[in-house]
C-alpha cells in the first residue's frame, strides 16, 4: 500500500504548554481514530530549538551551523504523520481530519519505498 508523509504546518508553539492541551488532544484523537493507517507520528519542538546545517562548497567542505529556523514564517513544520492510503484521494481524506488542515496546512508527500 502506498505511504504518504503528512507534514503538519501550524502555529509555532510549545505543544507541551498547558494552553495547547485541547489542540494536542485533537491530534491524539486523530491518531486513535486513524490507528489502522498511521504508521508513525511525532511532534516537533518549536523552531527556536532548530539548528540549520550547511556545508560550504561540496562534500567535505566547512560545516556551518545556524541557530533557529531556516526562514521566518507564520506557520512552521511542527510535526508529521506517516500514513498508509490506497491513493492520493484517500490520503487527502485522511489529512483533512488533521487539526492543522483547519487552521494551518497539511502537505502530503508520497514516500518512495525502500528497495
Amino acid at each position: 500500500m502506498p505511504q504518504y508523509l503528512a507534514l503538519i504546518y501550524s502555529a509555532d508553539v510549545d505543544w507541551w504548554a498547558p494552553e495547547q492541551a485541547s489542540e494536542l488532544a485533537e491530534y491524539r484523537q486523530f491518531a486513535v481514530d486513524n490507528a489502522d493507517c498511521v504508521r508513525a507520528s511525532a511532534v516537533l519542538h518549536p523552531t527556536t530549538t532548530a539548528t540549520v546545517v550547511r556545508v560550504e562548497g561540496a562534500r567535505g567542505g566547512k560545516v556551518v551551523t545556524t541557530d533557529g529556523p531556516y526562514a521566518e514564517t507564520k506557520e512552521a513544520l511542527t510535526g508529521y504523520y506517516l500514513i498508509d492510503a490506497e491513493d492520493l484521494d484517500a490520503a487527502v481524506a485522511i489529512a483533512a481530519e488533521l487539526p492543522a488542515a483547519w487552521g494551518g496546512a497539511v502537505e502530503l508527500r508520497p514516500v518512495i519505498a525502500a528497495k
